[in-house]
C-alpha cells in the first residue's frame, strides 16, 4: 500500500537557510505532482538538443547542459539516499559534497546527452516511489546533514526545488526554450 502523505513545506528551522531558495521554488502546490512534472519539463527541454548544443556554455568556466544534467542526478541522489536515512530514523552525521568536485570527474562531457537525461529520469522515478511511501512521521522526522539540521520533508522539497532552479538557469542563461 502507497501511503502518499501530502507534505506542507517545512519550516524555517527544518533545513539550513543556504537551501532556502530552493524550498521557496517548490513550495506552491502538490509535492509529489510537482516532482512527477518536472519530469517533462526536463525532457521536453533537453531531449531536442543536439550534442554539440549539449556542449554549449553560457560563459567560460560554466558548466556545461550534459554537466547541468548530470549534476541534476547526481544531486537527486543524495538528496534522495539523506531523505532515506532520516525518514527512516538513521541519525548519523551526513557529510556535504562538493557539487563542482563531481562534476570535475564524472566526464559527463564524454557521455551521450539522451544517457544523461535517461540517468536523471530514472533517479527522479525512482526518488517519487521513495516519497510517496513516507507517512507523515517519516517526513517530519529530522536528522544532520552538512552539519545542519534537516527534515526528511525539507528534502523532498530540496529535490524539486534544485530542479526548479536549474530549469531556470537553463532557459535563462543558455536560452533554451
Amino acid at each position: 500500500m502507497e501511503i502518499t502523505a501530502t507534505f506542507s513545506p517545512p519550516a524555517e528551522g527544518e533545513y539550513a537557510p543556504f537551501y532556502a531558495g530552493y524550498v521557496a521554488l517548490a513550495s506552491k502546490g502538490d509535492l509529489l505532482t510537482r516532482l512527477e512534472a518536472q519530469i517533462q519539463e526536463v525532457l521536453g527541454l533537453l531531449r531536442g538538443l543536439s550534442e554539440e548544443e549539449a556542449l554549449a556554455r553560457y560563459a567560460p568556466g560554466k558548466w556545461s547542459v550534459k554537466e547541468v544534467a548530470g549534476h541534476l542526478a547526481d544531486t537527486e541522489r543524495i538528496m534522495a539516499y539523506r531523505a532515506l536515512r532520516v525518514a527512516r530514523g538513521d541519525t548519523t552525521p551526513l557529510p556535504g559534497f562538493d557539487e563542482n568536485a563531481f562534476v570535475a570527474t564524472a566526464s559527463f562531457d564524454a557521455r551521450p546527452l539522451s544517457s544523461l537525461v535517461e540517468e536523471w529520469e530514472t533517479v527522479r522515478r525512482a526518488s517519487i516511489l521513495l516519497l510517496r511511501g513516507f507517512d507523515l512521521e517519516a517526513a517530519g522526522r529530522t536528522g544532520t546533514a552538512s552539519g545542519a539540521p534537516i527534515t526528511a520533508r525539507a528534502l523532498a522539497y530540496i529535490i524539486a526545488g534544485h530542479v526548479a532552479h536549474h530549469l531556470e538557469i537553463l532557459r535563462t542563461r543558455y536560452s533554451l526554450a
